[in-house]
């Protein structure tokens, strides 16, 4: 048998698989089976800075379109707890996890604004997360702002929240940038001390008989788990942040290969929400059997063996496979 403990942003894990963001955070009860079955740490859902800045803009228009009624209006003022008008849910939410879990609960956070980002930060610090997960995604849509300019602002929300908390923060990035050791670098000189690859971003489809846009949540499958590889293969050894891949893990097998491209970590969502908690059990025992039939005694041992680093194929990895694996497709 391996043995599958690891250590991801700093945190003693018992095993490398974790509860990624997802809807499992309300359910206390399924999070608890995830963490019978094996789960190392759990990651909350996004606090969204937007959503709460939405929420409470709301409850000021609720309350001002009545605030001149009549001459004694101001007397009717609704009691302000009918509204949530901030963090406070999420906040006892995450201490619930904490004292209910017994493994490290990582909050994670999705903001707008650089005062927003490190307000929400120091709360969640207090309400005693392990870790925060910064989940950095921007929409390039104005066609003045260069790719550096929106690089540039990403990195001071990360070295903002960096120096106000304590504990170690992690960021989760999209695949979408075009030098990506470049950033990553500039993430880990930021001050943070893990990564995230990738982030999954439900976007709208069509709807083509309604002639409307349509919004479903479509499930990863392993096909999307290669991106992953790539970069955390490409990643192992040029930076010291300790990565986890998220994105495409329903197999023992899909975790390992996570493993030998050089993550510490590998968060599990789309097999949670289709099987349960079971899932975890399953890849457990999958990984450990896999990794242990090819003679690694420790995670340690297995991490980052095929890494573009100590492949024995490196250029396995790089742009002159492209062609070749065209020429050779039959």
């Amino acid at each position: 048998m391996t043995e599958l403990a690891t250590r991801w942003l700093g945190l003693e894990l018992s095993s490398p698989l974790v509860v990624g963001a997802s809807p499992l955070t309300d359910d206390l009860d399924a999070l608890k089976a995830c963490v019978e079955a094996g789960a190392g740490a759990v990651v909350m859902h996004s606090l969204f800075e937007e959503q709460l800045v939405e929420e409470q803009m709301a409850a000021h228009r609720f309350i001002d379109s009545r605030i001149n009624m009549d001459a004694e209006a101001r007397s009717f003022f609704p009691e302000s707890e009918l509204f949530e008008m901030g963090s406070d849910s999420y906040l006892q939410r995450l201490e619930l996890l904490r004292h209910s879990l017994g493994v490290p609960v990582i909050a994670s956070l999705n903001g707008i604004s650089t005062g927003g980002w490190t307000r929400h930060a120091r709360e969640l610090e207090a309400a005693g997360a392990h870790a925060i997960e910064l989940n950095l995604y921007d929409l390039a849509s104005d066609p003045e702002e260069t790719a550096e300019a929106l690089e540039q602002r990403q990195l001071a929300v990360v070295r903002s929240v960096a120096e106000q908390v304590s504990i170690p923060v992690s960021v989760k990035l999209s695949p979408f940038y075009s030098a990506l050791p470049a950033f990553v670098a500039g993430i880990e000189a930021a001050g943070a001390h893990g990564l995230v690859l990738f982030n999954r971003f439900y976007q709208p489809d069509m709807d083509l008989d309604e002639l409307e846009l349509s919004r479903e949540v479509v499930l990863s499958s392993s096909a999307e788990l290669p991106l992953r590889l790539h970069a955390a293969a490409m990643l192992y050894g040029q930076t010291s942040l300790e990565m986890a891949v998220s994105g495409g893990v329903h197999s023992g097998d899909d975790a390992a290969k996570a493993i030998l491209s050089g993550a510490s970590a590998v968060q599990v969502v789309s097999a949670l929400l289709s099987e349960g908690a079971g899932a975890l059990s399953r890849i457990t025992r999958e990984m450990n059997a896999r990794l242990s039939g090819m003679g690694y005694r420790s995670l340690a041992e297995a991490q980052g063996v095929l890494s573009m680093a100590n492949a024995p194929n490196a250029r396995t990895w790089e742009r002159l496979n492209y062609a070749r694996l065209l020429h050779g497709w039959k």
